[in-house]
């Protein structure tokens, strides 16, 4: 079922996929949280063996994918809570790629009661300022002021998506759909706060996903992340970069679903 969710100032799109087989003894729900380089369509590859098992529900953050682009301040977080609050669960596993685990951290810690487990692939964490090198960001930034959205794809494909050969085009047409995105949302995203170095007081199941052939600043923080998180379980990745739900789509299955049968 296709919804559109209402919001602090705005509207979501999102997807439920109802209880495998209208049975409902299918447990706690699925949350998927798209990565900042691609909409809820990055886990298109492996979203029916999810259903098959859970009820499964995604959403597009704001200005990405089918979401409308926001016209006032808004967190990530806050959206989280609103997309959870329409559909009517008080708890359950969080599925987070990149910008969405950013999210789902917030939310573990901020509300630990409603999430059960993590499954984060490569995942974000507000407060980590080495997570991108600077001059990454420079060059972002003068393609940016220039409107040049294919040079920007294309350094994305040669940074973030270095795994891939040729002409790459499930990963091309992901980035090329997302660019404006970036430039929507930058002027109202409120950054929430900090949680790099209060990971150790996160109390909740975990498997963290590292893709290997990311950027070397992300594999580090990732690796660091995987640390602090009491209990958590790294799964390295040897042919992801950071796509891994495109590189690795039957390990990033199998990482969700461990997560979701540790959840508590």
């Amino acid at each position: 079922m296709d919804v559109m969710v209402s919001v602090k100032d705005g509207e979501l799109w999102a997807h439920d996929s109802g209880e495998p087989g209208g049975t409902g003894g299918a447990g706690l729900p699925l949350v998927l949280l798209h990565p900042g380089v691609g909409d809820s369509r990055i886990w298109d590859g492996i979203l029916p063996r999810l259903t098959e098992r859970h009820r499964v529900i995604r959403y597009d953050a704001r200005g990405y994918g089918r979401s409308p682009a926001p016209t006032a301040a808004f967190s990530l977080v806050e959206d989280l809570i609103a997309v959870l609050d329409h559909f009517g669960v008080t708890r359950a596993v969080l599925a987070a790629s990149s910008m969405g685990g950013a999210t789902a951290l917030s939310l573990a810690h901020r509300d630990p009661a409603r999430v059960a487990s993590l499954a984060l692939v490569v995942p974000g964490v507000t407060g980590a300022d080495d997570l991108m090198p600077p001059e990454l960001m420079a060059e972002i930034g003068r393609l940016a002021r220039t409107g040049d959205v294919e040079g920007i794809v294309t350094l994305m494909r040669r940074t973030s998506a270095a795994a891939g050969t040729g002409d790459d085009p499930e990963v091309t047409e992901l980035l090329r759909a997302v660019v404006p995105a970036w430039f929507a949302v930058a002027p109202h995203q409120v950054q929430d706060p900090p949680l790099y170095d209060r990971l150790g007081e996160l109390d909740v199941p975990c498997v963290l996903v590292i893709g290997e052939k990311d950027q070397p600043e992300v594999v580090r923080v990732n690796e660091t992340m995987a640390r602090r998180i009491p209990g958590c379980r790294p799964v390295r990745l040897a042919r992801s970069d950071h796509f891994p739900t495109v590189r690795e789509p039957d390990a990033v299955v199998a990482a969700i679903l461990e997560a979701h049968a540790a959840a508590r």
